[in-house]
């Protein structure tokens, strides 16, 4: 991967890379955090509570926690009416917890944040970068916030991954030929979803 890099696909290849990531991790005294965006649940997802899931799996990962987010967690306890750490704090646990070991951060469909999350969520993760050199970035997202990840994680390689429509089909026939009730299904509608789908996903 490159130097603190980011890669934007316009297709979902994070399980291969996470995979690929946790294999290695296991032998490199690395740690990996993952997040992936769901669109029915856009508006929870807001960067406090992104960070906050990858802070988790990174102290996880952890032989020991380290000071910095001992003592804010000793501070939030005797905080008035229970507030949660804010996103400044998250951010400053993170990439305490990322300068214990080489870090791998993957997040998964940006294109389903909400516009105004997505922002501040870029700012962070680039002010974790700065500050933690061991920390490595991955997202994807469709090719229309491309432009965004560029302006806010600047000097990072992006790379577009476009789906070729032969290996399309093979995968809906692999998938088709999985059906539980294949008598649901005629020639004629086999047909058009083998037509159809390939179309669509070209556009994309």
């Amino acid at each position: 991967m490159e130097e603190k890099g980011q890669v934007l696909t316009n297709c979902n290849v994070s399980s291969l890379v996470i995979d690929k990531l946790c294999d290695q991790a296991r032998g490199q005294n690395a740690t990996v955090a993952c997040f992936y965006f769901d669109f029915a649940a856009r508006k929870e997802h807001s960067p406090t509570n992104i960070l906050g899931a990858l802070l988790k799996q990174l102290v996880w990962g952890l032989d020991a926690i380290p000071k910095e987010i001992s003592l804010a967690y000793e501070d939030q306890k005797n905080a008035i009416g229970g507030r949660g750490p804010q996103l400044a704090d998250i951010v400053k646990m993170l990439y305490a917890a990322a300068s214990e070991k080489p870090t791998f951060i993957c997040i998964d469909a940006l294109d389903e944040c909400v516009a105004g999350y997505r922002a501040k969520l870029l700012d962070s993760l680039n002010e974790i970068l700065q500050r933690s050199p061991g920390t490595r970035v991955f997202v994807t997202g469709r090719p229309h916030v491309g432009a965004e990840v560029g302006k806010r994680l600047p000097g990072r390689a992006a790379i577009r991954v476009t789906p070729r429509r032969d290996d399309i089909i093979s995968y809906i026939h692999s998938k088709l030929d999985e059906d539980a009730t294949p008598d649901a299904m005629d020639n004629n509608l086999k047909a058009d979803i083998l037509k159809r789908i390939p179309e669509d996903i070209s556009e994309l």
